[in-house]
């Protein structure tokens, strides 16, 4: 044996510290005479004796206490070493850089960091909230690692990854004369005052697909550029919008009335990352979380319109 293994300077320590075999086997949790045979074949291994017996102690022999010297080096580092793992786990001295689309971060985001949280208490996290054409810059520039976005980002330097479909839904003020219907059809909205977001934009493509897709066109009397922006308009009794169930995924939201669409509409979230770049554990923590917290967010959406629909029968 020419070349010590962590165990057996662990071995070696524990004895250094107990003085004596049966001390040893109890700091490290195993049998004394597997102690005796390991100190043994070390020292037959090394050529040179490492203990001395003296009044039924074991002490560092003349000739091994430089061995022992670099042995109490090694485990400090390994302590450090360790300490340092357990750093990373809770995320101490981390950043985790990540962004969202407005009508994510609205509710989701929040859900997701405090699960986040719970498992690294000591990850500073630095939420930023893009539009869609400043993914590219913030991805490109490796301002972050991931952004959750309501629409993929086409562009061949980075990769869309899925997370969770959700509906679109339709949003009245408390007392609009559609706000006691079990749902609604988008036929029915564009009767009214309707609030948007400009078709040019993606999001308002994918809103206003609810429109185009059955042949109606459908006339903006105002427009916002966020979902928080419509919620707040609709919510002030300015006219009716249709918006993806996960900006409306707040249980209680008052003066405000969702509604099931008649006509299926959907919307997926996505995680868009720069293109080969190896993200970290706390990144791909939080893309999981996202994906939990938003298909929680459909399921009980679809959940509560189902025993509203029931309700009315």
């Amino acid at each position: 044996m020419k070349e010590l293994t962590l165990r057996q300077i662990e071995v070696i320590r524990a004895v250094m510290i107990a003085g004596t075999i049966q001390g040893a086997a109890e700091l490290l949790g195993v049998s004394a005479p597997g102690i005796s045979r390991l100190v043994k074949h070390m020292e037959s291994g090394l050529g040179l004796r490492l203990f001395e017996r003296k009044a039924g102690v074991f002490v560092p022999a003349h000739e091994a206490r430089a061995i022992f010297e670099m042995i109490n080096q090694v485990h400090r580092q390994i302590e450090n070493l360790n300490g340092a793992v357990t750093s990373l786990r809770k995320g101490e001295e981390v950043v985790l850089a990540f962004a969202s689309a407005p009508s994510i971060a609205q509710f989701i985001a929040a859900r997701a960091i405090r699960a986040i949280r719970q498992r690294f208490p000591d990850l500073m996290i630095d939420l930023n909230i893009l539009k869609i054409e400043e993914t590219l810059d913030y991805l490109l520039l490796e301002h972050g690692e991931v952004v959750f976005m309501s629409s993929a980002v086409d562009n061949p330097a980075v990769e869309n990854m899925a997370l969770a479909a959700g509906r679109i839904v339709a949003i009245v003020p408390e007392g609009h004369p559609l706000a006691a219907q079990a749902d609604v059809s988008v036929h029915e909205l564009i009767r009214y005052p309707f609030i948007g977001i400009d078709p040019q934009d993606p999001y308002g493509a994918i809103l206003a697909r609810s429109f185009t897709d059955h042949g109606l066109n459908p006339r903006h009397t105002m427009r916002g550029r966020f979902a928080q922006t419509m919620v707040s308009l609709v919510r002030h009794g300015l006219g009716v919008a249709v918006i993806d169930e996960f900006s409306v995924a707040e249980v209680y939201m008052p003066g405000l009335v969702r509604l099931p669409l008649r006509e299926k509409a959907s919307i997926t979230a996505f995680a868009v990352m720069k293109k080969g770049r190896q993200i970290s554990s706390f990144a791909e923590f939080a893309i999981e979380r996202f994906r939990r917290e938003l298909a929680a967010a459909a399921a009980r959406e679809s959940w509560d319109s189902d025993r509203l629909l029931q309700g009315t029968n």
